[in-house]
């Protein structure tokens, strides 16, 4: 029974014989199978009398005098009520003397809802309410979601290192709904490590977003690609846990905090170098789940994630994430850095495999989308990442390799339109004739990398356009403007200085080629940003983040994001 998890995310309704509530039990053991059993609020009450355990439940908050249909709105109720029941369940599977219970076997293998068993007051829907303050509130929540719906989300990761150039009493609030504040770090203990000064960081950041009055949220992001090396120990028990949600809710208390950020790169792989084993899938979904419990549901819990769902113990991503969904309220998708540099280059970011053509038909915003939802994550909770940067190869190539040029007879811009959802537009550049070799992908799938500072042979001085200093490396956009090689034309960049700008119809993706000084640029620009952008709104996303607000061009790129998402 130990190797179970328990998993409320759903809850029905049911009319006979009396107005009740059920709730959908996901019982999830560690080889990421899944099977569903129906309860009741009673049948929790009988197994918690039963076993004589000493845990609590949720209030039971009887409706004491009559089944009043428009009361059952109370959603805050409702989740109180199955964050509660999954925590209890939970922790009885923790717990040594409860976990081979029969009792708890049988409760969690079958399903004991009966039609034509007479409904306890306990199985009504929680409430409190009269019926014209539940008819307030079911307003208020029904202009919520519609003002949700028509306005996705921009955010952005903030990353400590930025303070000196971006300090957070600069920054134009109004350009983010939410920021990410990148990072803080599991350390041994399974508590939380900071970089220096990064806690006073956070603390001007949470005031200066408080007081500007656009109400930004500010979450605090915790990993990233070298701070992941203590997650699988800090994951791999209850204890372990329990301590690290009590450090999430402590720094959320003590800074005034929306919410928690995991960017563990990554479960059951290897990351940078990290230690990893086949049961951490299962236990970050151990780790949401207290979480939440601790942090409630107006918090936000997200996590950053490859474009694949999670890796379960058997190697290969989980089929079923439809627990962590509802957990979570935003995964964030890394869809960058699928193809780094190399002397044949390929697109950094990719919208689609839109000419079917590429050699990693996973690794682009649309197979992300495609393949978390199929694995029962909604597409109201994904967040698309774009990338404020690129990378600089050493390369005479003139085309991306691994995805670019359709096969005969593909009409790119109808593929664009009919499967992705967006609009026809003329194309920036014609796509220009391959080069031999094969090269080979980068696709690190996301990771948030610590900025390295400008190469030591970046001088002023350098003849413009003179991009060698970061061969092999990546560029933050702004960059590529300061050195030359882009310059603004009106609210769009062209390229300057002897480059030529290609653009790739597969990928749907720009890049920067200039063949005597040996350069190739692969990067989003105003063009692909609000492509990427528009799909994500197109296709029902929450929004997009951006990795990361540091290497935007005086909020130029998030200017266009924001557009394309709908907003102002």
């Amino acid at each position: 029974m130990a190797n179970k998890i328990i998993s409320i995310s759903r809850h029905t309704t049911s009319a006979i014989p009396r107005p009740h509530i059920l709730y959908d039990l996901d019982v999830i053991s560690f080889d990421g199978g899944v099977f569903q059993v129906t309860k009741r609020y009673s049948d929790f009450v009988k197994l918690h009398n039963a076993l004589g355990d000493s845990l609590t439940l949720p209030p039971k908050r009887i409706l004491a005098t009559t089944f009043v249909p428009s009361a059952w709105v109370d959603d805050f109720l409702i989740a109180e009520r199955k964050a509660g029941l999954t925590s209890y369940l939970n922790k009885l599977l923790a717990l040594p003397e409860y976990n081979t219970s029969r009792l708890l076997q049988k409760f969690l293998s079958s399903s004991t809802y009966r039609v034509t068993v007479e409904v306890n007051l306990e199985d009504a829907l929680p409430s409190t309410l009269s019926r014209q303050e539940a008819l307030r509130i079911r307003k208020q929540l029904e202009n919520t979601d519609s003002t949700a719906a028509a306005t996705p989300i921009a955010a952005a990761y903030y990353p400590d290192w930025v303070d000196d150039t971006f300090p957070p009493e600069k920054l134009d609030y109004s350009k983010f709904d939410i920021l990410f504040f990148a990072f803080a770090t599991p350390n041994s203990n399974s508590g939380l490590n900071w970089d220096s000064g990064s806690q006073s960081i956070l603390q001007r950041l949470v005031s200066t977003a408080r007081s500007s009055g656009h109400g930004t949220k500010i979450v605090l992001s915790i990993g990233g690609w070298a701070g992941c090396y203590w997650f699988s120990q800090t994951m791999s028990t209850a204890a372990n846990r329990t301590t690290f949600v009590n450090a999430c809710v402590n720094a959320v208390n003590t800074y005034g905090l929306d919410g928690i950020d995991i960017d563990w790169e990554y479960p059951n792989q290897p990351g940078a170098g990290n230690p990893y084993t086949a049961a951490d899938a299962a236990n970050l979904l151990s780790f949401f789940t207290s979480l939440r419990t601790a942090l409630g549901s107006s918090k936000v819990v997200s996590a950053a994630v490859t474009c694949l769902p999670f890796t379960g113990s058997n190697g290969s991503p989980l089929t079923n994430v439809a627990a962590y969904a509802a957990q979570l309220t935003y995964i964030n998708i890394m869809n960058y850095d699928v193809w780094g540099a190399s002397s044949n280059p390929g697109p950094n970011a990719p919208l689609g495999n839109l000419c079917g053509t590429s050699r990693q038909p996973q690794a682009s915003a649309q197979a992300a989308l495609n393949q978390w939802k199929a694995a029962g994550f909604p597409a109201s909770k994904m967040l698309l990442g774009l990338p404020l940067y690129g990378y600089v190869s050493k390369s005479t190539a003139t085309t991306l390799n691994g995805i670019a040029m359709p096969p005969p007879g593909l009409q790119v811009e109808e593929y664009r339109e009919r499967v992705l959802n967006l609009p026809r537009r003329n194309p920036m550049a014609a796509c220009p004739l391959p080069v031999q070799g094969e090269g080979e992908p980068n696709f690190l799938e996301g990771a948030h990398e610590r900025a390295k500072k400008a190469p030591e042979t970046v001088h002023t001085e350098a003849a413009a356009g003179d991009l060698s200093a970061y061969f092999g490396q990546q560029i933050p956009f702004n960059q590529i403007v300061a050195l030359g090689a882009l310059k603004k034309s009106g609210s769009v960049y062209v390229q300057t200085n002897g480059y030529t700008e290609g653009w790739d119809d597969c990928s749907d993706t720009p890049f920067l080629f200039d063949v005597s000084r040996k350069t190739v640029v692969t990067y989003d620009d105003t063009y692909s940003l609000a492509d990427k952008a528009l799909f994500a709104k197109q296709n029902g996303m929450a929004g997009c983040f951006t990795w990361s607000l540091d290497q935007d061009d005086n909020y130029a790129l998030q200017n266009i994001i924001r557009s394309s998402l709908g907003k102002k």
